[in-house]
C-alpha cells in the first residue's frame, strides 16, 4: 500500500458538515491505496451522501453532533477492531494535503516514533496570527507537561500505531482530543515525533473558538 508492503495503515476522517469538501477529500487518499473511515459527528448536511457506498470507505454515522472527539474516538474504536498496523487522522475540510501521507507512514513504519503529528510551524504560512500565537503557547505548555518537544499541538494531521491507540484512554469530546492524545501517549511512554507538513487555508471558517477551546484545553490539563 502506497509503497509499504508490510504495513497497514487506514485513514480516519471525522466530518462535520463537510459537504463541498469530504468527497474530493476520501477520493485523494482512496487514490492513494488507503482504506478510509469517515465518522460523521450528525452532519447537517449531505455530508454523508457524499461519501456512501464509496467503494474503500467504512463510513460511521451519529445521530447528532457530540463533537470532533466524539467522532474521534469511535473511529478509533472501530479502527482497532481491524487488522492494520497504523491509523492516520486528517480533517475533511481540505486543509492537509493527501499526498503527505507518505510521511506519516514512513514515520511510524521505521519504529522510531508510536505517534507522528504533522508540525505546520516551521512554515506557517496562512495560518491566522491568533490561531499561530495561540498553538506555540499550548504546544510549549503541552511539551513541559509531557515532557517531550511538541511543535504543533493542534495540528489534526497525525498518526498513530495501533499498539499505542490500543492503550491509550481517550475521554474528551471536543477539539481539547488534540492534545489528550498526545498527553495520554507521553504517559504511557510513547515516542512522540514530528513530520513537517503545509496546510492548504481556502479561506473557510474554522471550527476551533480560540477562547473557548483554549479554556477547555486549561480544564482538560488540570483535571
Amino acid at each position: 500500500m502506497a509503497g509499504m508492503t508490510n504495513f497497514r495503515v487506514c485513514v480516519l476522517i471525522p466530518a462535520f458538515n463537510e459537504e463541498k469538501n469530504i468527497r474530493r477529500v476520501v477520493m485523494a487518499v482512496r487514490e492513494k491505496g488507503y482504506p478510509v473511515i469517515v465518522a460523521d459527528d450528525g452532519s447537517r448536511d449531505s455530508t454523508v451522501g457524499e461519501v456512501r457506498g464509496l467503494e474503500g470507505v467504512w463510513l460511521l454515522t451519529a445521530d447528532e453532533n457530540e463533537g470532533k472527539g466524539a467522532a474521534i474516538r469511535r473511529g478509533v474504536d472501530f479502527f482497532l477492531k481491524k487488522d492494520f498496523d497504523g491509523l492516520i487522522l486528517m480533517d475533511g475540510d481540505g486543509q492537509h494535503d493527501p499526498e503527505e501521507l507518505r510521511l506519516f507512514v514512513d514515520a511510524l513504519s521505521n519504529g522510531t516514533v508510536d505517534v507522528a503529528l504533522g508540525n505546520r510551524m516551521n512554515n506557517p504560512v496562512g495560518m491566522p496570527f491568533i490561531r499561530r500565537l495561540t498553538n506555540r503557547f499550548m504546544s510549549g505548555l503541552l511539551s513541559v507537561v509531557a515532557g517531550q518537544k511538541i511543535a504543533d499541538s493542534q495540528c489534526g494531521y497525525r498518526a498513530a500505531t495501533r499498539r499505542a491507540l490500543a492503550e491509550i484512554l481517550l475521554k474528551t469530546d471536543r477539539f481539547e482530543i488534540e492534545s489528550e492524545m498526545l498527553l495520554e501517549a507521553s504517559r504511557r511512554g510513547f515516542k512522540i515525533g514530528s513530520v513537517p507538513i503545509h496546510s492548504v487555508y481556502e479561506g473557510g471558517k474554522s471550527e476551533i473558538n480560540p477562547l473557548k477551546d483554549t479554556w477547555r484545553f486549561f480544564k482538560f490539563l488540570c483535571g
